[in-house]
């Protein structure tokens, strides 16, 4: 999803990666000894994903250091046995290196992909399809979506790992699926270079994304922090000259009501001249009404608009049952948010339909999608406001990077990273970074932008439809190869 050693995604190495997994299972194993080698392969996989976790908990929570460890293994782990269930599914139904074989694992593999982003709240970081935002599989992304890719990748995972199976190597049958495979990649390449951009009917728009870069564990103290956070993005959103001026999640980090007196209002008078507007993350509400992490626009006309964020985050801004006792060993500021609907309005201005989500809300494409069921109100632009402060200087920033740019592709909408620390970039609607601000600096990001129009075959059924087409694939799978399995075929010794 994003190498240690650059950030960027790399699809040829998910796929050996893999592929080795794959080798295994292909061996005459057992259903138990399939689940407990897809179970090792998912846990070190995700803990070496995710391991970032540990830098929120101990570093900025103040949570003991074996406590931290435990808790990413511990989650790893649990998430680790969806994988499990999917190897010990395809022990159990499919007969032994065969080429159909790789369809079920391809499905099964996305069933246990569509669990992790469903159940429990959802927490599908690090999902394989992520590595191939930057290879040839990224055509894909607008019919598909990286579910799809990721299946595709599965099955192609598959089919390398019969390399090594010297009876597959000797039939035609093989070697004819094999060429299918690699004349998928390479029209997948080719199509990518040749493929026009959409032609944009609007003018450029004039973006300004403000990075703040307030040190996270001074971010929330009134001695320090807030002060900074209040005087800086104060002074930027209103003096910077752009149409659009983004602030990141929480920039203002108080209450409306905590606010020093008069300072919304002196915002507010700085945009009345015209011409410009600013999208702002703040937190809303009382303690009789419930808190939203939120995002409210100051306009001209002193119109009002407000998205609340709707996909929260378990332990930092709800608290699942029975783990009152776990937060409490932590120093964040935690509490219970209210949710936002799915499929909230988009801003309209400057001739663009200007749609936020909050933190790691662009994980979820199918809750974005939401907004297309109704094309003339379809977001044209994307803007995403985050804090990844949380996580330090570590791969989780490239992480995020790629899951934005991912989410471009499947909708052909620019992106708008506005971010505490970084990564601030603008991402057009092929995926690409076209500007980028330096990590871990304060600044303002200066960008022109052309929203999408065009709506994606992936947006139009994702809206419509939701995750079902898939888990109605993956269900399709298991049950064909169940019905051959009662007509004899042989299942792993």
């Amino acid at each position: 999803m994003a190498s240690p050693w650059d950030g960027q995604p790399q699809w040829w190495l998910q796929l050996l990666s893999l592929a080795a997994l794959c080798a295994l299972l292909q061996r005459q194993v057992t259903p138990l000894r399939a689940a407990l080698m897809g179970w090792i392969y998912a846990l070190a996989w995700l803990a070496a994903t995710f391991w970032w976790l540990f830098i929120s908990m101990h570093v900025y929570g103040g949570l003991p250091a074996p406590l931290a460890v435990v808790a990413v293994l511990a989650l790893a782990a649990f998430l680790a046995c969806y994988y499990a269930a999917a190897c010990a599914g395809l022990g159990w139904l499919a007969p032994r290196n065969t080429l159909p074989t790789g369809l079920l694992f391809a499905l099964l593999w996305l069933a246990a992909e569509l669990a992790r982003v469903t159940w429990f709240t959802g927490f599908p970081w690090g999902e394989g399809g992520y590595a191939h935002t930057d290879g040839p599989l990224a055509l894909l992304a607008p019919w598909i979506g990286v579910h799809g890719i990721t299946a595709v990748a599965a099955g192609l995972a598959w089919l390398l790992a019969l390399l090594l199976d010297p009876v597959m190597r000797g039939r035609r049958r093989y070697w004819l699926v094999v060429a299918a495979g690699a004349g998928l990649l390479a029209a997948c390449t080719a199509a990518q270079r040749l493929a026009p951009m959409e032609q944009p009917i609007t003018r450029p728009v004039r973006v300004a994304l403000l990075q703040g870069n307030i040190p996270q564990d001074e971010k929330f103290e009134g001695g320090s922090g807030i002060p900074l956070a209040l005087g800086w993005y104060g002074e930027e959103l209103a003096k910077t000259n752009a149409a659009l001026v983004v602030a990141p999640e929480t920039a203002l980090p108080l209450l409306p009501q905590q606010l020093p007196e008069g300072y919304l209002d002196a915002l507010r008078n700085s945009f009345k001249p015209g011409g410009r507007a600013a999208l702002v993350g703040i937190p809303l509400g009382s303690y009789e009404q419930g808190y939203t992490n939120s995002v409210i626009a100051i306009q001209p006309d002193g119109a009002s608009y407000r998205y609340d964020k709707h996909h929260l985050v378990p332990f930092g801004e709800f608290i699942p049952p029975f783990f009152k006792w776990f937060t409490r060993l932590m120093n964040i500021p935690l509490g219970d948010f209210n949710r936002g609907d799915v499929g909230q309005p988009s801003l309209e201005w400057q001739g663009e339909r200007w749609a936020p989500n909050i933190c790691y809300e662009d994980l979820f494409g199918e809750e974005l999608g939401a907004r297309f069921i109704d094309p003339a109100r379809a977001p044209t632009v994307f803007v995403n406001v985050s804090n990844i402060g949380w996580f330090g200087n570590s791969i989780a920033i490239d992480q995020h990077l790629q899951i934005s740019r991912m989410r471009a592709l499947e909708f052909a909408r620019p992106m708008l990273r506005a971010t505490n620390t970084g990564a601030t970039v603008i991402i057009d609607r092929r995926g690409v970074v076209t500007r980028a601000l330096p990590r871990y600096t304060r600044g303002v990001l200066l960008g022109d932008v052309q929203g999408g129009r065009i709506i994606t075959p992936y947006a139009w059924w994702i809206a419509r439809l939701g995750l079902w087409p898939w888990w109605a694939l993956a269900a399709a799978a298991a049950v064909a190869a169940w019905a051959l399995r009662r007509r004899g075929a042989a299942p792993y010794n």
